[in-house]
C-alpha cells in the first residue's frame, strides 16, 4: 500500500448523510484535535494496544528520515484509552489528509468512561502499509524519536504530549511511558517542550 491513503479512505467512506459520527483518537488526536467537534469524551477500545511502530514521513519526520508515531496492534486482552469526538462527516475531508501516511479508516466499538458503547471511526495503520517501521525495543524507539523532526515539530514533542495526555486520562500505558523514560535519560528534562 502506498504512503498516501487519502483517496482509499475517501472511496471507502460509508457515512449516513450528514449524520454525526464518533471518532476515536489514540495518538495526536487526543491532545491536538485541530477540527470542529460536537462532543469530546474520554473513551477506550478493547482488543488493541498502542505502539510506536508507524513511520511519520509528513508530520514528525521527513521522507528521508521518518519519525515514529502511534498505531494500534491487535491484542485480545488489552484496553487502549483515548478520546472520542462526535463529528460531522465533513471533518474527514481534512482528517483523511492529516492521517494519509498509511492510515486507513476502520469502524470499531468504543466505550466511554461512563461504560456506554457506540461504534466509532478509527485511523489504523497495519504492517502492510508503506510507512510501517515495525517492532523495536522501547530504548531503540526512544533513540529514533530523539533525533526525528518534521513539519509538525520534534518527534519528542509528540511523545511527551501523548504521555501527558494519557496521565490526564489515568491510563497506564507501559509502552509509551517506557519510551518516555528512555528518551528523558537520553536528552534530559530541559530538552522537552512542555505540553
Amino acid at each position: 500500500m502506498a504512503h498516501d491513503t487519502t483517496e482509499i479512505n475517501r472511496q471507502n467512506s460509508a457515512f449516513d448523510g450528514d449524520k454525526p459520527v464518533w471518532l476515536f483518537g489514540y495518538g495526536s488526536l487526543i491532545f491536538k484535535a485541530g477540527f470542529e467537534y460536537l462532543q469530546r469524551r474520554p473513551a477506550w477500545i478493547s482488543g488493541y494496544e498502542r505502539r510506536f511502530w508507524q513511520g511519520s514521513h509528513d508530520h514528525r519526520g521527513t521522507p528521508e528520515a521518518p519519525g515514529r508515531v502511534a498505531t494500534l496492534i491487535e491484542s485480545p486482552e488489552a484496553t487502549c484509552w483515548g478520546m472520542g469526538y462526535l463529528v460531522t462527516p465533513e471533518v474527514f475531508d481534512s482528517l483523511d489528509v492529516r492521517e494519509k501516511n498509511g492510515y486507513l479508516r476502520r469502524t470499531i466499538s468504543m466505550t466511554f468512561d461512563t461504560n456506554e458503547m457506540t461504534d466509532s471511526i478509527v485511523y489504523w495503520a497495519g504492517p502492510d502499509n508503506a510507512a510501517w517501521l515495525g517492532e523495536a525495543s522501547e530504548a531503540e524507539i526512544a533513540a529514533h524519536i530523539a533525533v526525528s523532526e518534521g513539519p509538525s515539530g520534534p518527534n519528542r514533542e509528540y511523545l511527551l504530549k501523548l504521555a501527558d495526555s494519557l496521565r490526564e486520562l489515568n491510563d497506564e500505558d507501559p509502552h509509551v511511558f517506557e519510551i518516555e523514560r528512555h528518551l528523558r535519560a537520553l536528552i534530559g528534562e530541559s530538552a522537552f517542550v512542555s505540553a
